[in-house]
């Protein structure tokens, strides 16, 4: 049998059973504890290998030696965003529309490392559909996981990019759900991420074509966010957490194999010589890759912005300045 071929059921029990456990994190490299800021980070999913850069830089002690003790928050109810607002908290991964939507409620925050250098949103379908141009969609049945988020933010900016309405397709929520469907002929394609959905189901013996939003447009991903007090107050430990983080990407996008393996130490479950998490480590890779590691650009936060002005999420235009800054990048 084919190595890489396993059930999408397992794939998602595999997700869902690290999403339960409740893991201890391994010791922490370098300094002493009691010497290192403890910092709670929510991290708005499961424990993943997409998440290497951040286990790397732990690891290898990068965050002891900014004087930080970093602990990962998994827990779904915690809203990062909120509680960075509100100071109980100094950063959050999020994704960059977060920012736009929170800074549009008045909320203090702000954007200081990109993580993702391309927006990780996907729209997929069988091979077999034969939607290979964006056009191709007119009059097929498209599964978003729901009317809000990343996902729907990606697949909006995507039809605006390529002249396309909703009203040309049937646009139908399902939950998170989307390579099942496919699969399964339930919609002919689905909105989802890259390093997941499309490769779980190249995996498992279904070939996939696949629009990225980033191919279309450019829009801010994932990253980091602070609030304006730690900005003032505290601009030693941004430039740590950024640096840290940094000295983690660069890592991991330099050597995969030793990535896995730390990876393997933070994720229940996870095996250092699985095929299939190897390719979305490889694959976020490609995610993180770019020029100058960290830097968004105006022009990007420009597109986000749009995006969600078209869509009606956000009611007027705010100087893109006031979302992200570079300057605590190394």
């Amino acid at each position: 049998m084919n190595k890489w071929k396993v059930s999408l059921t397992a794939s998602v029990l595999l997700i869902v059973s690290s999403a339960c456990a409740v893991q201890a994190p391994p010791p922490r490299a370098g300094g002493s504890g009691a010497s290192l800021q403890k910092i709670r980070l929510p991290m708005s999913y499961i424990p993943n290998v997409q998440f290497a850069p951040y286990y790397v830089a732990v690891e290898r002690g990068y965050f002891a030696e900014a004087g930080i003790e970093l602990e990962f928050d998994y827990k779904f109810e915690t809203d990062g965003m909120k509680l960075v607002a509100a100071g109980e908290l100094p950063f959050a991964v999020v994704s960059g529309e977060q920012v736009v939507l929170a800074r549009a409620q008045g909320l203090p925050v702000k954007y200081f490392v990109q993580w993702y250098r391309r927006f990780p949103i996907a729209i997929f379908s069988l091979k077999t559909k034969g939607i290979e141009k964006p056009e191709d969609l007119k009059g097929k049945t498209v599964g978003i996981p729901g009317f809000f988020g990343a996902t729907y933010v990606g697949w909006r900016a995507f039809l605006e990019a390529n002249g396309l309405s909703e009203r040309d397709m049937q646009v139908q929520e399902i939950g998170f759900t989307q390579a099942a469907a496919v699969q399964q002929g339930k919609v002919d394609a689905a909105v989802g991420y890259i390093v997941n959905e499309p490769l779980v189901l190249e995996a498992n013996g279904f070939p996939v074509n696949v629009f990225r939003v980033s191919d279309q447009v450019e829009m801010v991903a994932n990253g980091l966010v602070t609030n304006e007090k730690t900005l003032r107050e505290n601009p030693a430990l941004l430039r740590g957490m950024a640096r840290a983080l940094l000295r983690g990407i660069a890592d991991t996008i330099a050597d995969p194999d030793a990535a896995m393996q730390i990876s393997a130490k933070y994720v229940e479950g996870l095996k250092a010589d699985d095929p299939i998490q190897k390719q979305v480590l490889l694959a976020t890779i490609e995610l993180m890759r770019g020029e100058r590691l960290g830097v968004s650009s105006p022009q990007a936060w420009e597109n986000t912005q749009n995006a969600l002005l078209a869509m009606g999420q956000i009611k007027q235009k705010l100087d893109v300045n006031e979302f992200f800054t570079n300057e605590f990048l190394p």
